[in-house]
């Protein structure tokens, strides 16, 4: 197992979970259920895993067919638009 790999990978991906939708529905499921907290962490650990398996797969399949590359542009792209789409929208709720 590549450790330098692992340590980036979960670098990157907990900095980008903190503070986004996912954790403040999970922040939210927990303060309504207080007497089950292991039942949300188990809920949202299991959801982050499926959904990190599928773009495990997906990343593994579409590389076979595509530069890895070009799908990072592709994916730097389709940031910025996001980037972009969200401050546009910001500015017209003024």
């Amino acid at each position: 197992m590549d450790l330098k790999l692992l340590a980036t990978v979960f670098g990157i991906v907990f900095l980008a979970e903190l503070g986004d939708k996912t954790q403040l529905a999970t922040l939210l499921f927990a303060s309504r259920s207080p007497g089950n907290l292991i039942a949300v962490f188990v809920g949202a650990s299991a959801a982050l895993v499926l959904a990190s398996a599928i773009g495990v797969v997906a990343g593994g399949i579409i590389a076979q067919y595509v530069n890895p590359r070009h799908l990072s542009y592709v994916a730097g792209v389709g940031f910025l638009l996001i980037g972009a789409w969200t401050i546009w929208q910001g500015a017209n709720l003024s």
